[in-house]
C-alpha cells in the first residue's frame, strides 16, 4: 500500500509540491488524479469560513479514504482540507489519488469529494460583501452524488 494523507488545518497547500512529496522509486502508479476546489461566490459572497471538529473531521476523512481504498485499487491517497476564513478564489480542498490505471484514479477522487462533502463534519457561513453572514445548508444533490455511489 503506498501513501495516505490527511491535513486539516488553516496552511494553504501547493499541489505540486503535494505530488513532488509522492515521488520515491518503488511507486507503481501510471496515474495521477487531482481535484482542487476553491471558494465560490454566487456574486454576493466574499468570505467564507469553514469550522470542523479536531481529531472527529479527520477521522471522517480516514474512513472515506479507507472505503476508497477498498472499491478501488490504489496506491496513494493525500486529502487536504482547509479551515477558517477563506476569500473567493483561494483554494479550500485537495485530493490527489494515483493508481496503476487512470479510471480507478479518477473514480476513487469523484467518490472520496462526493462522500466528503456530505459525511465528514465541516460546517460553512459564508458572509456577503454588506457584512451579512450566513450558514450554509447540505444541498439535495451532494446527497444525490454520494447516494449513487450504493447502487
Amino acid at each position: 500500500m503506498g501513501i495516505t494523507k490527511i491535513r486539516v488545518g488553516r496552511e494553504d497547500f501547493d499541489v505540486s509540491e503535494e505530488m513532488r512529496l509522492l515521488e520515491r522509486p518503488e511507486r507503481q502508479a501510471g496515474a495521477a488524479v487531482t481535484f482542487t476546489g476553491i471558494v465560490r461566490s454566487d456574486g454576493s459572497v466574499v468570505e467564507m469560513e469553514l469550522e470542523h471538529y479536531p481529531g472527529m473531521t479527520e477521522k471522517a476523512l480516514g474512513e472515506i479514504v479507507q472505503a476508497a481504498r477498498a472499491r478501488w485499487q490504489l496506491e496513494d491517497v493525500v486529502v487536504i482540507h482547509r479551515v477558517g476564513p477563506l476569500k473567493v478564489g483561494e483554494q479550500i480542498v485537495m485530493t490527489l489519488v494515483t493508481s496503476l490505471h487512470r479510471r480507478e484514479a479518477f473514480e476513487a477522487s469523484e467518490y472520496i469529494m462526493d462522500w466528503l462533502k456530505t459525511e465528514a463534519p465541516f460546517w460553512k457561513k459564508e458572509t456577503t460583501a454588506d457584512g451579512q453572514s450566513r450558514w450554509v445548508d447540505a444541498r439535495e444533490s451532494d446527497d444525490a452524488a454520494r447516494d449513487r455511489w450504493n447502487r
